[in-house]
């Protein structure tokens, strides 16, 4: 595919594809689980679509502000966003770069993001920066399977993978990348997807501390 075909499809079709993926009751049934642990002002990194909007805890969330690069994205966020009963700030950003002071939030969730980011350790080095030291960052995200006929379908499927779903990486390890930045892994868990996203890999969530000192 030409390089006019693929931009014209990661800016037309691409979010659309990836909202309606991640819709799909296997990530539903995650958000239900973790989401409503947010509390505080909270940071919602890779926000997209607001797919992770009707798990929050509305008795817990003082205020959320949702980040993503994607324009078209947060478009389909924007009536969801509004109809909240707490503020929710839309902010146009990459999660390498994210627009907030030193200590803002008291929670950041990134929800099937970690994938998709470009550069996620240069995420993760913002939001130890944003979080403040008794915060909390929430995760769900798919990564790298387990298992090694899978781990090797993963890695033949990557590009094309990525170029139809976003810029998704199928092989990152979420959990490597979460300890490497400093964190500390509160609360972890693993498990498998159903057959229809095998390539996914592995399902990941947990909470995690930022480092002390």
């Amino acid at each position: 595919m030409c390089q006019t075909c693929l931009s014209w499809y990661a800016r037309c079709i691409a979010p659309y594809v990836v909202h309606a993926g991640c819709s799909a009751n296997t990530f539903a049934h995650m958000r239900r689980r973790m989401i409503p642990r947010a509390e505080g002002i909270v940071v919602e990194v890779g926000f997209g679509s607001g797919l992770n909007l009707p798990y929050y805890d509305a008795a817990r969330v003082e205020r959320l502000v949702g980040v993503d690069p994607d324009g078209t994205m947060l478009g389909l966020a924007g009536p969801k966003s509004r109809s909240m009963p707490f503020d929710v700030e839309c902010l146009r950003a990459g999660g390498e770069s994210l627009p907030l002071a030193d200590a803002f939030a008291n929670t950041v969730v990134v929800t099937y993001a970690f994938c998709t980011i470009p550069d996620p350790e240069a995420a993760l080095a913002e939001i130890r920066r944003i979080l403040k030291p008794t915060g909390r960052l929430i995760f769900i995200e798919h990564g790298q399977a387990e298992e090694p006929r899978c781990r090797r379908w993963q890695e033949r499927l990557n590009r094309l993978w990525g170029r139809i779903a976003g810029g998704c990486h199928l092989n990152r390890d979420p959990l490597l990348l979460i300890r490497g930045a400093g964190f500390s892994l509160v609360e972890e868990e693993r498990g498998r997807f159903s057959p229809p996203f095998w390539q996914l890999g592995s399902h990941y969530a947990g909470v995690a501390a930022p480092p002390t000192g």
